[in-house]
């Protein structure tokens, strides 16, 4: 933190909501439209913000609305905010930040020391399904992706994979024996595949096309995370770390959600054919 606005950052200026939705902790984030008046005071402005909400009822972006008012002064202060679903009323987000309002007494700079829940999008349940015994490191990894902490976050996450190779090939032949049972051969590279030891060469071996409701804008996503994995971490930058390690994240994340559709889309569909089926076969009244 600084206690000169001329100091913090100032490649931008955020407003309120993107402080609170889009700036992760540890930086001095210049805010140009930071306070309003209250009669002789001075006080923060909340206005909602759109965050995501896990409560079931939502499961969703929802809008969040501030709970109760924070004053300012010129001094620069700690101050905790919480913020309240407008949805279900149930599901909040607190932030510890810290505020100093400048001589106009109405730009000044915004702090974030940490938030609960942690700063950015929610893991899906999905995921978290398929970390196993990794899910410390993974999100271990996610801490250090929100940090800007690239070469950190890289390793987190390359370790998650190779170390779950085995749980997400199940994940994968138990989907496409769901939408592809005849796939023999497919079936029989993955099982061979899975007892590769590293996750890059069990991704070689296979040649097969995998179901095209497994794809990803087109591509295979084993071999999207190929890729990624392969790349070697001694010849980037942090910040070149960091965007394939968010790449993994979301890749891992659209292939876990992709996988669960799946199965639950034969699931209804099976359940669904099944019902005709019962109506139809039960005699018709005055037949």
């Amino acid at each position: 933190m600084e206690e000169e606005s001329g100091t913090a950052e100032k490649d931008r200026s955020y407003s309120v909501e993107e402080f609170f939705e889009n700036v992760p902790p540890g930086r001095d984030t210049v805010i140009d439209e930071l306070s309003g008046k209250v009669g002789p005071s001075n006080i923060l402005i909340l206005p909602d913000i759109r965050l995501h909400c896990n409560d079931e009822s939502c499961d969703g972006v929802r809008l969040f609305k501030n709970t109760d008012s924070r004053y300012l002064s010129e001094k620069g202060q700690d101050l905790f905010v919480r913020y309240e679903c407008k949805n279900c009323g149930r599901t909040s987000k607190k932030y510890a930040i810290w505020a100093f309002l400048n001589g106009d007494r109405k730009s000044g700079i915004l702090y974030k020391y940490g938030e609960v829940p942690e700063f950015g999008p929610p893991t899906p349940s999905r995921v978290v399904a398929i970390l196993g015994a990794e899910k410390e490191y993974y999100f271990k990894g996610r801490r250090s992706e929100n940090q800007g902490l690239g070469i950190a976050a890289f390793a987190y996450y390359r370790r998650v994979v190779e170390n779950q190779k085995d749980k997400i090939f199940d994940e994968i032949i138990r989907t496409v024996k769901k939408v592809d049972p005849g796939d023999g051969a497919l079936l029989e590279e993955l099982n061979a595949a899975k007892g590769e030891a590293q996750f890059t060469k069990a991704v070689e071996s296979i040649k097969h096309a995998i179901p095209q409701a497994l794809l990803i804008d087109g591509h295979n996503p084993l071999t999207l995370l190929h890729a990624a994995l392969s790349e070697g971490l001694h010849a980037k930058t942090d910040e070149e770390c960091l965007e394939i390690a968010t790449s993994l994240r979301v890749i891992l994340a659209d292939l876990a959600k992709r996988m669960a559709d799946v199965l639950k889309d034969t699931a209804e569909l099976k359940t669904a054919v099944s019902r005709i089926l019962q109506r139809n076969s039960k005699p018709k009244q005055g037949a």
